[in-house]
């Protein structure tokens, strides 16, 4: 593991912020717990919330973990009360700007994005309502992904990464060692299909999450999303080689089951995993977890790529805000800095098999056995890529992406054309920023 190295960084980006704040404090005194600028920092208040829900039935609904954390921060809080409204995760993000269309925005809200918001004008940043401590406790790539022109108004809330997945038993019984590259990909997948395994690589890039999918093949050809200076690449070179091997090698040879990629949903290729249906596939933590409970050992590698194993990895992270109409900044700032202790990060983290997003909750999270299954992924996320979250142009790009990736790889596809017709729908978006 690299630990060390991932601390070493954390340690000193939690420097450099701290000296910086510490100089501004010179100036200014408008940090949480310093006063309230907005008339806020006297008499009882109601903080309002609104939170998706990580369960599957109401036994592990995340109904529970917010009360527990409202009783909790209530009994250290006094003259602050916290009402929380938990709804599924395809309802959230629209109650949410329903709530904010009329005129009715919560004091938090923690969703699937935040840069619409944020460019409105309508939340606080990050540093109008952290402690410098907490702020400068987000893993950076995290920071960095929930920011806009390079001012932090997301916060991560739960992170997640991912790694290739393979079902041991199979790949014992057929000799084969873990794939490195692409090419032991398909060679693996090749011997898989003479043995009969019904999904030889699972290759979902039907419309639920094909942006996931997509960005992690990209990613280990080289390629992504967007270039150094932050501009859509989605038609490189780069990217389209890699389309063009998956549809050639994988796709066009049979090797990713009786399911056209462009129909298989995530959920589906997840199902066939954990039934023993599946040689290979990207997954998460939560599908390891579900998978071992229903028998199937599973081994885990970083992503494959052209040469060798991915150095980096894709990230995907959910956030929480603080919004301004009802002018909470010191209450909403309190809440935050409660929310975010290694306590309560890793409570409910570990509740949904997914990753903290503090250093120092990963930090207790590596050191501890009880954890050791989410090292690997641990491991992999301070070096994974998000997507563009800071871009208000993404939400349709990743439409885009959804509706149109299928075709790369089917049967009279081009993968030119096609991302090129998804590289012109996220430029027109951004055009209309």
């Amino acid at each position: 593991m690299t630990q060390r190295t991932r601390t070493d960084w954390a340690v000193q980006r939690r420097y450099l912020g701290l000296t910086a704040a510490v100089a501004a404090l010179g100036l200014t005194a408008t940090l949480s717990g310093c006063g309230s600028s907005d008339g806020s920092g006297s008499g009882d208040v109601t903080l309002k919330v609104v939170a998706a829900d990580y369960g599957s039935s109401a036994a592990n609904s995340s109904k529970k973990y917010w009360a527990t954390l409202a009783e909790g921060f209530e009994a250290s809080h006094p003259g602050i009360k916290v009402d929380v409204s938990v709804y599924s995760w395809k309802d959230v993000d629209r109650k949410v700007a329903e709530m904010v269309k009329a005129g009715q925005a919560p004091d938090v809200a923690q969703i699937g994005a935040y840069a619409d918001y944020a460019r409105a004008g309508k939340l606080y940043r990050a540093d109008e309502m952290l402690t410098i401590p907490t702020q400068a406790n987000f893993l950076p790539r995290l920071a960095d992904a929930g920011s806009v022109d390079q001012t932090q108004y997301g916060l991560p809330f739960v992170a997640s990464t991912r790694l290739l997945f393979y079902n041991k038993k199979y790949f014992t019984q057929a000799g084969l060692d873990a794939p490195q590259t692409w090419d032991d990909i398909r060679a693996d997948a090749s011997v898989l299909k003479q043995r009969g395994v019904k999904y030889p690589f699972a290759l979902p890039l039907g419309p639920e999450e094909s942006q996931a999918e997509t960005l992690m093949w990209m990613l280990s050809g080289d390629g992504g999303y967007i270039d150094d200076v932050g501009s859509y690449e989605i038609d490189s070179a780069e990217n389209i080689k890699t389309f063009d091997w998956l549809k050639t090698n994988l796709v066009d040879k049979g090797l990713v089951g009786p399911v056209a990629p462009g129909k298989l949903d995530r959920a589906k290729a997840f199902d066939a995993f954990t039934r023993g249906e599946v040689g290979m596939l990207n997954g998460h933590p939560t599908l390891m977890q579900e998978a071992e409970e229903k028998g199937v050992s599973v081994g885990m590698v970083p992503l494959p790529g052209i040469s060798g194993p991915t150095k980096g990895s894709m990230g995907v992270a959910d956030w929480i805000m603080g919004f301004k109409q009802r002018g909470h900044r010191v209450e909403t700032g309190k809440f935050f800095d409660y929310l975010f202790t290694d306590k309560n990060v890793i409570a409910f983290a570990d509740e949904y098999g997914l990753l903290p997003v503090t250093d120092s909750a990963s930090a207790a999270m590596e050191s501890d056995p009880e954890y050791k299954p989410l090292w690997k992924f641990l491991d992999a996320l301070p070096n994974s890529e998000f997507y563009p979250f800071g871009k208000t142009s993404w939400a349709r790009a990743s439409e885009s992406i959804k509706e149109n990736i299928g075709d790369a790889v089917a049967p009279s596809g081009s993968p030119e054309s096609v991302l090129g017709r998804i590289a012109q729908d996220a430029t027109a978006a951004e055009d209309a920023e």
